[in-house]
């Protein structure tokens, strides 16, 4: 009994990740502007990998596979902000963004007093 209730949650963690990653993909297409779709894109990535490694953990019951899983999960987490980080400046800098729906701009003068340097 105890055995089909983990295998019943780690269904359910899967099906939760797809449908997290359906969204993403749904607000990759549906939103206007490079930092929206950046937002679509790595917000469910993180929670949706923490539901598929739990599944698996699930699935498994295993020490081995959780203490190798366990890496994955905290790369991803370090690395996957960051490089939203970088892509977002990169698209602030080429000027893909939409400057109507900006609600606050912080990064304008950085770069202003950044480019003012090497002027």
């Amino acid at each position: 009994m105890f055995d089909q209730i983990l295998d019943l949650a780690a269904v359910v963690c899967v099906f939760l990740a797809a449908v997290l990653s359906v969204a993403a993909g749904v607000g990759l297409l549906r939103f206007p502007d490079a930092l929206s779709r950046l937002h679509a894109a790595t917000k469910p990535q993180i929670f949706g990998l923490l539901l598929v490694i739990a599944a698996i953990a699930l699935d498994q019951r295993s020490v081995p596979t959780l203490l190798a899983l366990v890496p994955v999960f905290v790369f991803q987490s370090l690395t996957a902000p960051i490089a939203a980080h970088m892509v977002g400046r990169a698209a602030y800098r080429t000027g893909q963004l939409d400057t109507e729906t900006l609600v606050v701009d912080e990064l304008g003068p950085a770069i202003e007093r950044s480019d003012s340097l090497y002027r």
